[in-house]
C-alpha cells in the first residue's frame, strides 16, 4: 500500500470490482488445524449480496464435508486505481438446502461462475455441487 492506513471501498466500488464472477481463495475451518484453503471460482450476485461456488466434491476432494464451519474468502486484484481486495466471511450453505432454491435459482443466474481446470482428472468426470455464501461480514481495502 502506498501509505500507511488503506482504504475501504464503497459498497459500489465493491460490487464493480466483484463483478458478477471472477477467482479467489476460499478457506474453511477446520477445528485445531489450520484452516483449508483452496482456489475457487466465483459469481456474484450484487443485487443479494451473495456469493456463488461451484465446488469439486467427492472421494478425491480434500474437503468433501463443505456443510459445516465457517468460511472465509477472499478476492483481490490490482485495478486502475491500484490494489483492491475483498474478504467475505460467513456460512458456507449448500444450494439444495430446503428454503433457498427459488432465491438461489434467481441469483445463479445473474452471475457467471468461470470454469478453471485445476484438476488432474477430465471435467466430465470431476463431480461438483454449488454451495453460496450470504455473507455476514465484508472488509474492503484499497490502495491509498
Amino acid at each position: 500500500m502506498s501509505q500507511e492506513s488503506p482504504v475501504q471501498l464503497t459498497t459500489e466500488q465493491r460490487d464493480e470490482f466483484l463483478k458478477n464472477g471472477g477467482t479467489g481463495v476460499l478457506s474453511l475451518a477446520t477445528g485445531e488445524e489450520p484452516p483449508h484453503s483452496v482456489p475457487v471460482s466465483y459469481g456474484y450476485d450484487a443485487t443479494t449480496e451473495t456469493f456463488y461456488f461451484r465446488l469439486a466434491v467427492g472421494a478425491e476432494s480434500s474437503r468433501s464435508d463443505l456443510d459445516t464451519g465457517h468460511v472465509s474468502f477472499v478476492t483481490y486484484d490490482e485495478t486502475d486505481e491500484g490494489w483492491w481486495s475483498v474478504v467475505a466471511r460467513g456460512q458456507l450453505e449448500h444450494v439444495e438446502s430446503e428454503g433457498i432454491e427459488i432465491e438461489t435459482l434467481e441469483g445463479l443466474d445473474r452471475v457467471d461462475i468461470p470454469l478453471v481446470d485445476i484438476f488432474e482428472a477430465p471435467l466430465r468426470e470431476v463431480t461438483f455441487r454449488f454451495y453460496r455464501l450470504v455473507p455476514d461480514e465484508f472488509t474492503t481495502r484499497a490502495e491509498a
